[in-house]
């Protein structure tokens, strides 16, 4: 099955995607803060550059994203119909990635977070998350 794009406007696209500072990134980053948690952005010497980093607390908080992290049964994760082993490999490696970083990180103390973006997409989604979120911050490992 052929791209629904030229090649010039998918390359665009995919350029457009980013890293660091997406929105649910942005909107855990402000709900942080506004509960007087303090944190760190993108600490490169931890493992997988973890997205949030609560020292206080020896957290992290990975925000993935679920297509680029197959994120398994949920709508967000669909698998593309060109170059279909190209982005298994891409994905897979993505998963193995950050299997690695969160068992040096365990193996170091730290306590591991992880937030979907499916998990914050609705508002309503991120209330109830919000709540779980404090709770395995303030959690002792």
């Amino acid at each position: 099955m052929a791209d629904v794009h030229s090649k010039e406007i998918r390359s665009y696209n995919m350029s457009r995607i980013r890293s660091k500072n997406t929105k649910p990134e942005m909107l855990v980053r402000k709900f942080l803060h506004k509960n007087g948690f303090r944190y760190r952005l993108h600490v490169k010497n931890l493992p997988g550059k973890p997205d949030i980093v609560l020292p206080k607390y020896k957290s992290v908080i990975f925000i993935h994203g679920c297509f680029w992290h197959g994120h398994e049964g949920c709508k967000y994760y669909v698998v593309p119909k060109t170059r279909t082993d190209w982005w298994l490999k891409k994905i897979m490696t993505n998963t193995s990635n950050d299997l690695k970083a969160e068992e040096t990180l365990l193996s170091k103390g730290w306590k591991i977070i992880r937030i979907w973006e499916c998990e914050i997409k609705s508002a309503q989604k991120f209330i109830v998350r919000s709540d779980e979120l404090l709770k395995e911050i303030s959690t002792p490992i």
